[in-house]
């Protein structure tokens, strides 16, 4: 059993500056690690945050350096299954990542356009993910599972 088996949650606010997403990164490293979540699954939602990370800082307009970006992350146990959480949150312009349909892959380097995969990755990574606007704020959560024994 791991020293937050009672579901806590890590939490930490960030700049929308790039280089706030090492700190992230590291942040979210040690809270998986603290947590016992086995290395494969802290590659697959550490790759989400930083692609989360990037677009809101990229993409999100002046509103989101109005307030910090809020990261919480919480791993949850149970018989069956475990899973890790992460949900990102910013003030930035209203953005569902998830409603963008997947573009078709392109048959030749030269239909290929730069762009645009990140958000393809982050839905390959992620168990599952979610969007949502509430209270001003985009919300974007990731979830990743793992078998006890992983």
């Amino acid at each position: 059993m791991t020293p937050f088996a009672d579901n806590s949650i890590a939490e930490l606010s960030i700049r929308a500056e790039t280089v706030e997403v090492r700190r992230a990164s590291a942040w979210l490293e040690q809270a998986s690690l603290d947590r016992g979540v086995p290395p494969e699954e802290i590659a697959r939602i550490e790759l989400c945050l930083n692609e989360a990370l990037a677009n809101v800082i990229s993409h999100s307009g002046n509103e989101v350096l109005s307030s910090p970006i809020s990261l919480q992350f919480q791993v949850h146990r149970d018989q069956s299954a475990n899973a890790a959480t992460l949900m990102v949150s910013d003030s930035g312009t209203p953005f569902d990542p998830f409603s963008i349909s997947p573009q078709p892959r392109p048959k030749t380097l030269a239909e290929a356009e730069p762009g645009g995969l990140g958000l393809l990755m982050m839905r390959n990574l992620a168990d599952k993910a979610s969007y949502r606007y509430l209270d001003g704020r985009n919300q974007i959560t990731f979830s990743v599972h793992w078998a006890e024994g992983q």
